[in-house]
């Protein structure tokens, strides 16, 4: 590392230097560590004693331009939970703060280090990073270390996201240390290979903030342009352009949440990637029966993460980004507070906006009519009322095709009625005569019934990882050495919108009697 730190500043450029290149296909060039050192500690992975292979990810290597087959092989799993280390890698734990339900607290990877930085063929940047390989300086008193089960399900989820058309991290493996962990009871140890675009957060920028230290900010926004928006790289007003980016890609990505019926669980501003990436998936899960107060994880007493609150508290969390971001928008604080605040009302219009578009895709609405959100809310109100499954509903729903004379029939056939899948009577009228109205939207965009039902099709998973299925597949995995349930679910879920090929029992919501779904940090 450099003893003095470049000047990053809007016209420069991350300097790649010779990326070392290594066997596999790694290339690994390290901008990160090059930033102020107050950003990051270094600090090497603790050896384990025992390691095996747990899952490799052979696709996302492939993607990466890595050589999956060899990086496969059992002499490689050290390299995967820290005994040994990539030729190029620099191993590193990020500094980071974080509001966490509301409260301000200095954090950092207390049970992650980042290897580095590998450039794919495209000249791509991806961070590499592992979970769960021991202590670090931002610990606080744990063991740095993650057990299975909650690195299979990260694992899991985010190959699922990935499927469903959903911006992500990624995994690339996990790898069973031979140690046990201890939480209530004891618990096989793993380490998660995580692929990142990065991992700054919102509560990087919170951290300098607090601490005062304004050229840290700089410096930070500044190589966040360059990483994540170069296109906005030379803007005169880097913070302000940084924050509308951020705003831009927060209000995309939840409201692509919410298409899916995904439950991020604890959107605390350390879980809130400034890339616009789905990061950390510890409490999270999928909605079964519709219901906006659905809430899975067990630390979130009041609700505050809840599915339909995930718009409002992501604003929430953009707020405290602009105030962390007040210093370099204007030297007057007045001024700062004026532009952010004119950035921050932008939210709302554009999360509309962003789900306006995707719950059209869902009804296969084509084109837009100011009336179109009333018909979605009114639908979603139905399916509340009659606590009908999200996921069935939307990929049940079958418009009519138009009779001989071009109007669509005045009945509905038993199976159409029961398009809903849910426990109301096939007479249900609130529905019939939502799906009365939705057909005669449907015609008077004039598109071919074929257009339409592709474009639902798009939009509408058939399967998720429904929280019964994930739950049955993690125990089975890390409580009984049967990985078949965890592999049969991953392959199901590569596919999401296609009718065949699944499973019907992965298709379907929990039967009567599950208990209710409650998730945990995985700490």
């Amino acid at each position: 590392m450099p003893s003095e730190p470049p000047d990053w500043t809007p016209e420069a450029e991350i300097p790649a230097g010779k990326p070392a290149s290594s066997s596999a296909g790694w290339r690994w060039d390290n901008s990160y560590v090059r930033l102020p050192e107050g950003l990051h500690s270094p600090v090497p992975p603790t050896p384990v004693s025992g390691p095996r292979w747990g899952i490799f990810n052979h696709d996302l290597a492939n993607t990466l331009g890595l050589d999956g087959h060899q990086l496969g092989q059992p002499e490689q799993v050290g390299f995967f939970v820290g005994n040994q280390l990539f030729e190029g890698s620099e191993p590193i734990a990020q500094a980071y703060a974080g509001h966490q339900f509301g409260n301000l607290a200095r954090l950092g990877d207390g049970r992650a280090i980042l290897l580095g930085e590998h450039l794919d063929p495209a000249g791509r940047r991806w961070d590499i990073q592992l979970k769960g390989p021991g202590l670090t300086p931002y610990s606080r008193g744990g063991d740095g270390r993650a057990a299975l089960g909650p690195m299979l399900r990260e694992y899991l989820i985010s190959e699922a996201m990935h499927a469903l058309g959903i911006p992500t991290t990624r995994s690339l493996a996990v790898a069973l240390t031979g140690e046990p962990v201890f939480r209530e009871t004891t618990l096989p140890g793993a380490v998660l290979t995580r692929i990142a675009a990065s991992h700054i957060r919102v509560g990087t920028f919170e951290l300098f903030s607090a601490l005062g230290d304004v050229q840290a900010l700089k410096t930070l926004a500044a190589y966040t342009l360059l990483r994540h928006f170069p296109e906005r790289a030379n803007d005169p007003k880097p913070g302000k352009s940084l924050l509308e980016a951020v705003i831009e890609r927060q209000s995309a990505l939840v409201a692509q949440w919410m298409r899916v019926g995904f439950v991020h669980g604890v959107l605390n501003t350390d879980n809130v990637a400034v890339s616009g990436e789905t990061i950390d998936y510890g409490p999270c899960a999928f909605m079964d029966a519709y219901d906006p107060a659905t809430v899975f994880s067990s630390i979130d007493r009041q609700g505050r993460y809840a599915f339909g609150n995930q718009p409002k508290i992501t604003s929430w969390n953009l707020a405290r980004f602009a105030e962390a971001l007040l210093p370099i928008l204007d030297d007057q604080e007045s001024a700062a507070v004026e532009v952010a605040q004119a950035c921050l009302e932008s939210f709302p219009a554009q999360f509309q906006r962003n789900w306006l578009a995707t719950y059209r895709g869902k009804l296969g609405l084509l084109t837009e009519e100011d009336a179109d959100a009333a018909l979605i809310e009114d639908l979603l109100a139905w399916m509340h009322s009659t606590q009908a499954d999200f996921t069935q509903t939307f990929r049940g729903l079958r418009p009519i095709a138009p009779g001989p004379s071009g109007s669509t029939a005045s009945n509905l056939n038993a199976d159409q009625q029961n398009l809903a899948h849910s426990e109301s009577t096939p007479s249900d009228s609130k529905f019939l005569d939502w799906h009365r109205r939705w057909n005669e939207r449907l015609e008077r965009q004039g598109l071919a019934l074929p257009r339409v039902l592709e474009c639902m099709h798009r939009h509408n998973p058939v399967i998720i990882p429904r929280n019964h299925a994930v739950q049955a597949a993690l125990d089975a995995a890390s409580e009984q050495n049967d990985w078949t349930p965890f592999h049969n679910l991953l392959t199901a879920l590569k596919t999401p919108y296609r009718e065949t090929g699944s499973p019907e029992s992965l298709s379907q919501p929990p039967p009567p009697g599950t208990p209710r779904c409650r998730t945990f940090c995985g700490t």
